[in-house]
């Protein structure tokens, strides 16, 4: 069993500034140490990221997000290619996962499964000067690994695959600016339409009018569908699948024969989060153990979160912090059943 320490990071202000002060708290870390490692050059490199291609993406679709990277240079003293390289979220790579996000009357649920040691145990609060404020746990520093922001809009991702990768950005930047820049599902669901992927994935969507939408995305096609929950297979883009789907299509036959019982959201969270339950994984050394819970709850714009399995939502009011009330939070603890070293939790 592993001890993961979850730190709040909370900001108001720039994209610069917000990037300057991520770059100085990030600065010779564990998980800034991680990234230059797995990042590095190689005779084989993992990807390639054409720098020129990189800032006119970045600034066509999220020019603010430039802004942030140039601050997050600055602050961790690096050049900027090697700040693009490793956290812009602009062609790079992305293991295969899990994940099962469910909606309901008033809210999205969502476990995010991956490996330990890619976990950054980061819960970021951020109210810029431009763009809309958004909550939730970042993944890539700058990318969000699922989240909502100050309309209600509430977004997951589910891993389907990565062959045949174009030129685009990966999942949690994706996420990262559906939020900054939507307000609803139906704004969120003509970006992901345009922007550029670079691997395959399920995007759910829900909003504070309840309207919930599962986006099929791949470098090739994007297909959006009035859907309430997700695993890790498309429906519609069937040829896109992977071969192995046994336990996507059991996670979905599950949450489609549980969901119609569920009375509320607490009841959603516990079937995502009771290991007894069959959606949360202990699969660690397949990429596919559920390192968090989260919930969101659009109308009252509230966030539930936890790291681990069978434990008690963490509740957060994003209401009142957009208010001006700071959570005071520094760290959240949680339990992993693995072995696994977990280089990350050091930020």
């Amino acid at each position: 069993m592993k001890k993961v320490t979850t730190s709040f990071l909370e900001f108001r202000g720039s994209h610069s500034q917000f990037g300057y002060e991520q770059g100085k708290r990030l600065k010779d870390s564990a998980l800034q140490k991680n990234y230059e490692r797995v990042n590095q050059p190689r005779k084989r490199p993992r990807y390639v990221v054409d720098f020129d291609k990189a800032r006119r993406n970045i600034k066509a679709f999220s020019p603010h997000l430039w802004e942030e990277l140039k601050g997050l240079s600055e602050g961790l003293e690096l050049p900027m290619e090697e700040t693009v390289r490793n956290y812009s979220g602009y062609q790079q790579e992305w293991h295969p996962s899990g994940c099962s996000i469910l909606t309901g009357t008033d809210y999205l649920v969502r476990n995010y499964d991956y490996h330990p040691k890619t976990y950054e145990g980061r819960f970021v609060l951020f109210q810029p000067k431009d763009g809309y404020a958004t909550i939730g746990p970042s993944q890539r520093i700058t990318g969000r690994a699922d989240g909502m922001n100050e309309h209600g809009l509430s977004i997951g991702y589910n891993f389907v695959h990565r062959r045949k990768p174009g030129d685009g950005f990966i999942c949690n930047t994706i996420t990262r600016t559906v939020l900054e820049t939507c307000k609803d599902s139906e704004e969120a669901a003509e970006m992901l339409k345009r922007v550029p992927h670079r691997h395959s994935f399920n995007y759910v969507l829900f909003d504070s009018t309840a309207n919930a939408k599962v986006v099929e995305a791949t470098p090739r096609g994007v297909v959006v569908k009035d859907e309430p929950l997700s695993t890790n297979h498309f429906d519609v883009l069937t040829e896109e699948n992977r071969y192995h789907l046994q336990d996507s299509k059991r996670r979905k036959e599950l949450l489609l024969g549980e969901k119609d019982k569920l009375d509320s959201a607490y009841e959603a969270f516990r079937l995502f989060n009771d290991k007894d339950k069959g959606i949360f994984s202990e699969k660690y050394n397949q990429w596919a153990g559920t390192l968090h819970t989260s919930a969101y709850i659009p109308k009252k714009l509230g966030v539930w979160f936890a790291v681990g399995s069978d434990r008690e939502p963490f509740m957060l009011s994003f209401k009142d912090w957009l208010e001006g009330k700071d959570t005071k939070i520094k760290h959240l603890l949680g339990y992993l059943n693995t072995n696994e070293e977990l280089p990350f939790m050091e930020f």
